[in-house]
């Protein structure tokens, strides 16, 4: 990733320890990349670029809500002033919201589409533009395994927005290939993240029914964590992966090949 700009938006973790954004946003400083980290918690954000700026990388935070076409292409226009550049577009914001059909407001309904499927349409078209201009970009979407699998959870807007994500990136993946952009999803499953304690952990008796469930999900018998989708993300950021496009990769220890 040397020499190349990543904007990251969920940059920093819903918690103490390492979300799925804030550990790719570190990865790809470790290989060598600029980051923008951006966040709709600003000081997030900022503890992310401080743990780059230690390891010597480059960062900026910035503050964002994904659901406002204003507040990214402010934050695009930023990062196109500083670095006249975005080579890696990372969407990692997502949230859950609990309730069957019948249960769940159409509030709820619209924060969660519009968080998790509306925000990336928002973040793409603001910087697609960019990356036409240099006729190369990546794109990775942060999707989950249960874009394609149901599970326990009774969260349908967060399948439906998934499963739109998943359809969207096989899209624009095909729309802009001769533009020399790529997007690609990775599809995590069970992870052990700051986000499952304050998202899912209602759904168990307790913390530790809701650990012993997850990992029993997996064929592995554990959760993988922060840095497997890290790593996949990076993979497919990375010119090593300059022919992959329009693929949906689960990050999921065998999960999707047993069913629930």
């Amino acid at each position: 990733m040397k020499g190349k700009v990543v904007l990251v938006f969920g940059a920093g973790s819903s918690g103490p320890g390492w979300g799925n954004g804030k550990a790719a946003a570190v990865l790809y400083a470790r290989e060598g990349a600029a980051v923008v980290a951006a966040d709709i918690n600003l000081q997030a954000a900022e503890e992310t670029c401080e743990i780059i700026r230690r390891e010597g990388g480059v960062c900026e935070a910035y503050h964002a809500d994904v659901t406002s076409s204003e507040a990214i292409k402010a934050v695009v226009g930023k990062t196109d002033e500083l670095y006249r550049r975005i080579d890696v577009l990372h969407n990692n914001v997502g949230i859950t919201g609990m309730g069957d059909v019948t249960e769940v407001t159409e509030e709820s309904w619209r924060r969660v589409i519009d968080t998790n499927l509306t925000s990336v349409f928002l973040t793409c078209k603001h910087v697609i533009p960019t990356m036409q201009k240099q006729k190369q970009g990546a794109i990775v979407n942060i999707s989950s395994l249960a874009s394609i699998q149901i599970n326990q959870y009774p969260y349908l807007s967060y399948y439906a927005a998934k499963s739109g994500l998943n359809h969207f990136t096989r899209a624009i993946a095909a729309q802009y290939a001769p533009d020399g952009i790529r997007a690609n999803a990775v599809l995590p499953g069970v992870m052990n993240t700051p986000l499952i304690h304050k998202q899912i952990a209602g759904q168990h008796e307790d913390q530790a029914a809701m650990l012993r469930a997850r990992n029993a999900a997996s064929p592995m018998g554990h959760m993988g964590d922060a840095w497997d989708v890290a790593y996949a993300a990076l993979f497919l950021a990375s010119d090593e992966a300059k022919y992959i496009t329009g693929v949906c990769l689960p990050v999921d220890g065998g999960k999707s090949c047993v069913g629930r």
